[in-house]
């Protein structure tokens, strides 16, 4: 009789380690998802309006230099 009650107290206390073991493996997923949303909501946070003028002012610059006339270097036959 107290063999019995040996063998079920260990198999309470696999059964426990067993389902810990599982709770962690799915708070990992849990932790990561709850960071992934706490950051995306920091960068996607609203900034200062801000006009695209540098950004479209460097690419005004970089077509006119594009289309630019090319002269030869050299002379050519």
């Amino acid at each position: 009789m107290v063999n019995l009650l040996i063998s079920q107290l260990r198999s309470l206390t696999w059964g426990w380690e067993v389902g810990m073991a599982a709770l962690a493996w799915l708070l990992i997923p849990l932790v990561a998802a709850i960071f992934a949303g706490l950051w995306g909501s920091w960068a996607n946070r609203t900034r200062k309006a801000r006009s695209d003028g540098p950004e479209l002012d460097g690419y005004a610059r970089f077509r006119a230099a594009m289309e630019k006339d090319r002269t030869p270097t050299h002379s050519g036959s």
